[in-house]
């Protein structure tokens, strides 16, 4: 079976018959056909896509893949997903911000520095060896992870538990609030900018700062992986 079996009458060849992935990764080459055909019109305006398990069969790789991929196809407005009926093209322009959720990339950028950035400080400072275990813990299968759905799950958590070991009940609260937006732009920048193993040497440097007591040190790192992740998200302009 392939891509074409799930594809619905009139589209074209071209996106029936995809050729081998070549040496890229999965995930990346399924969002680079996916992206190709929606902004070519093979995939059109209002047309729906074909299920997870369709595409999982077509391009021969895991649903987790083609989850990732459609999560970033709707991060740049390009899809929308709606429970019980399925994907559908509603742009054929990747908009000029990511779509989060609840939440814009822009959002996220200009609220994160405000709330992270103090936390990791507090964190560094009133941490318990619980804290540190836990989220050396979430490191340890964050270097170890290579499904991209698994690990954007570990990266929220990895956060979540900084504005936990701040002791701050609000940075907590906002940062728990902000999970779902906050995993779907590690998703999207994972396969666009090639975020993943760069994240996980900014996650360690923070990780060293925090548990070397040093909030000076935990607040620096915070901020430069904030802002290596603005960086990331800018990048995308025009892609």
């Amino acid at each position: 079976m392939n891509l074409s079996d799930s594809m619905t009458a009139g589209q074209s060849a071209k996106a029936a018959s995809p050729s081998p992935l070549g040496r890229v990764s999965a995930q990346e080459a399924v969002l680079a056909r996916l992206r190709e055909s929606i902004e070519d019109g093979t995939l059109a305006v209002g047309s729906k896509l074909p299920s997870e398990a369709a595409l999982a069969t077509g391009y021969g790789v895991s649903r987790s893949v083609i989850r990732e991929a459609l999560r970033s196809c709707a991060a740049l407005g390009l899809t929308e997903t709606h429970t019980g009926k399925g994907t559908f093209v509603v742009s054929a322009r990747v908009s000029t911000d990511l779509v989060l959720g609840r939440y814009s990339a822009r959002d996220l950028t200009e609220a994160r520095p405000h709330i992270e950035v103090p936390a990791a400080s507090l964190a560094a400072e009133r941490r318990t060896e619980d804290d540190l275990d836990t989220l050396r813990g979430i490191l340890d299968d964050m270097l170890s992870e290579d499904d991209p759905e698994a690990w954007v799950v570990l990266d929220s958590a990895f956060h979540l538990q900084i504005a936990r070991a701040s002791g701050n009940k609000v940075f907590e609260t906002v940062v728990s609030d902000l999970r779902e937006a906050l995993g779907k732009q590690s998703g999207t920048l994972n396969l666009l900018a090639d975020r993943q193993r760069v994240s996980d040497e900014e996650h360690s440097a923070i990780l060293a700062a925090i548990a070397s007591g040093s909030p000076d040190g935990a607040a620096r790192a915070m901020r430069d992986h904030l802002a290596a992740v603005t960086a990331a998200i800018d990048s995308l302009d025009g892609a």
